[in-house]
């Protein structure tokens, strides 16, 4: 199934609560879970990010959004507990319990008001902010735009000649932590009787071991010969790791052929080449810096 909205979770999260005792958030996220039928499957699906369960993320939103709505409390650290009005409400038999159904109270509608002043101008549609959370919005905001950029960084290296795509490799990989120097890891560069070998880097500071790189800016598909001849070149030099980085695609036979060789050969496809390029801040600046902040629990405790 479908893991419910933090819409759905309201309800049940008021009802498990109704007895006017303490209990803990998490046991109560856990409750809401079963009433809603959610199963161990369910339950591994992750938020965009990769940070949180989706579903415990859509329980603890519908906890904030009750509370905003004073329907609930946090007496403790980790505790919550339902409010008077939380009680009244819940005499009234409500089918389902929603953001809109939480304008009614004076302070859920202060709250919205200030939540809708500060993003006037975002455009989400109504049906998709009554499904996903602000982390879900943020996270899946900041994958649209690493999209793009990944697409925008793959156009700039094809505009720029063959030299400077491998040079762009060299200094990808010493970002990535491997020894050498750029002079060192493009040593081959020029040289005839390479047999399609660019570079050369060592896997660690002290070039224990060498690892060689074939870099080709290509517009069509790396089919399974030109693996295979990479590969002989990796063995005419004794040894057995190879890098192949394009800047478009394997065919699935090289990708099959890379797999079931004895030798350790990474294919670096276009795609995995610009999302390595974004995490290790090659040929990309950041733009702006966001901090989401949360509250600080333990600051709140007294005499401690």
């Amino acid at each position: 199934m479908t893991v419910p909205s933090y819409q759905d979770f309201m309800l049940p999260t008021l009802k498990l609560i109704a007895d006017n005792c303490e209990h803990k958030s998490r046991d109560i996220v856990e409750r809401a879970a079963d009433m809603l039928g959610l199963s161990e499957e369910d339950r591994q699906e992750k938020l965009p990010s990769q940070t949180q369960a989706t579903y415990y993320n859509r329980a603890m939103w519908a906890r904030t959004y009750l509370k905003k709505a004073c329907l609930l409390d946090y007496p403790a650290r980790g505790v919550i507990k339902i409010t008077q009005r939380g009680i009244d409400l819940l005499k009234t038999n409500p089918e389902k319990i929603t953001k809109n159904f939480l304008l009614q109270y004076d302070e859920f509608r202060d709250f919205q008001n200030t939540v809708n002043t500060e993003q006037s101008e975002t455009n989400i549609s109504e049906s998709v902010e009554e499904q996903k959370t602000p982390d879900e919005l943020i996270a899946e905001a900041r994958a649209i735009l690493t999209s793009h950029l990944e697409a925008d960084l793959l156009s700039k290296i094809t505009e720029n000649s063959p030299t400077f795509f491998e040079e762009l490799v060299a200094k990808l990989l010493l970002a990535m932590g491997y020894g050498g120097s750029e002079k060192d890891i493009l040593q081959n560069r020029g040289k005839s009787g390479d047999e399609g070998i660019d570079g050369i880097i060592k896997q660690d500071v002290l070039g224990l071991d060498k690892i060689y790189i074939q870099a080709k800016r290509w517009s069509g598909n790396v089919s399974r010969p030109e693996v295979q001849k990479f590969v002989g070149a990796v063995h005419g030099q004794n040894a057995n790791r190879g890098v192949f980085i394009t800047t478009s695609s394997f065919t699935n036979e090289a990708r099959e052929y890379a797999n079931n060789i004895n030798s350790n050969i990474i294919l670096v496809d276009g795609k995995k080449l610009a999302k390595l390029m974004i995490e290790y801040n090659v040929g990309v600046q950041v733009k702006d810096t966001i901090q989401i902040k949360k509250i600080d629990e333990d600051f709140f405790i007294e005499g401690e």
